[in-house]
């Protein structure tokens, strides 16, 4: 059975040329460092493709274990009383049903048996829709995603009273940010993924003059989205501030934060302060949407600014990220900074 994602936009990664691919800019960064022979000192090089992650569709559910058909082909994973699964809500592994596309965060028991792996978290089904309402019926709405094509959201009466707590203006022109079960041709929205000023898009608040040049590193708030042109397990991030000489325009402004220009490939180090876990990652798309929203994490404390990086779902839940809770507090820093 062939995986794919419930989901396709277009327009996430700005093409430079028809080779550049999400993936290419993260192989870029190795072969810099290779040309270069840069010594990676503190920075643990991380592979393109997630060792903790795995992205596929569910083929089937035994008493003990998942089986699950990914890009590598059919792949086992143990199940123990201690495995936490999402299906719009915590659920049992025996809710989900053939065909459900997956993300599960697994562990290694045995070293020496790499191909034994005991799930730890499982996320079925789970989507993202961040961007602008355009129109509005009653609980249902059409955002668009800034370059991403539109996506249909449906907010159930048991999700309304949180998600306008978070975001009380459900009106077009306003941002929405939320989190669901992905359905054929919508978004069942079950949870806001953050708390969001009532502003219209398009005038966010200016963000605060600082002296000089913005140095790394820098400390924010990092979020997720789903592959969009990139492949399942590729971990990389959205960055907001792409260096226009690149030649790259930047849609929706500057941000509401301010931050130093990186070019497409460039190696970042972030670190999720919640988790205390780390990775070297690529820069591998522009932060459109994360420019649009002035927000602010606080899963583990309130990040002290908004969003600064806008991570592929692979690299989130290796980070330690739950994918439900849309956001963790990070820190961010390069070779030079």
């Amino acid at each position: 059975m062939a995986w794919r994602w419930l989901q396709s936009h277009t327009g996430k990664v700005r093409h430079i040329g028809d080779s550049a691919t999400p993936d290419w800019y993260a192989r870029r960064a190795l072969l810099r460092a290779a040309v270069f022979d840069q010594d990676p000192g503190q920075w643990t090089r991380q592979p393109a493709v997630a060792t903790s992650v795995t992205v596929g569709a569910l083929v089937d559910v035994r008493a003990d274990s998942l089986v699950v058909d990914t890009d590598r082909g059919t792949e086992f994973f143990a199940l123990s009383p201690t495995t936490m699964t999402w299906l719009g809500a915590s659920t049992s592994p025996s809710a989900l049903r053939f065909g459900d596309p997956l993300v599960i965060r697994h562990r290694t028991p045995n070293p020496d048996l790499p191909e034994q792996r005991v799930a730890e978290r499982i996320w079925a089904r789970i989507g993202r829709v961040s961007g602008t309402i355009v129109e509005a019926y009653g609980r249902e709405f059409l955002v668009d995603m800034h370059g991403q094509g539109r996506q249909h959201v449906v907010v159930p009466p048991a999700a309304s009273r949180q998600i306008q707590v978070r975001f009380p203006r459900l009106a077009p022109g306003y941002l929405i940010d939320v989190i669901g079960t992905r359905h054929r041709d919508h978004l069942l929205a079950v949870t806001p993924a953050t708390a969001q000023p009532p502003y219209h898009a398009g005038h966010s608040p200016v963000p605060p003059m600082v002296n000089g040049h913005v140095v790394m590193p820098v400390s924010g708030s990092a979020v997720w989205h789903e592959p969009d042109g990139e492949p399942p397990g590729l971990l990389g991030l959205g960055y907001p501030a792409i260096d226009p000489e690149s030649g790259t325009e930047l849609v929706g402004g500057t941000g509401c934060v301010r931050l130093p220009y990186l070019s497409l490939g460039t190696e970042v180090r972030i670190r999720n302060e919640c988790s205390e876990r780390a990775a070297m990652l690529p820069v591998t798309s522009e932060g459109v949407i994360a420019r649009q929203f002035c927000d602010r994490c606080v899963k583990c404390g309130t990040s002290p600014k908004g969003r600064v990086a806008d991570l592929t779902i692979a690299a989130f839940v290796e980070l330690g990220g739950n994918l439900e809770d849309g956001c963790f507090n990070a820190t961010l820093t390069t070779r030079t900074g």
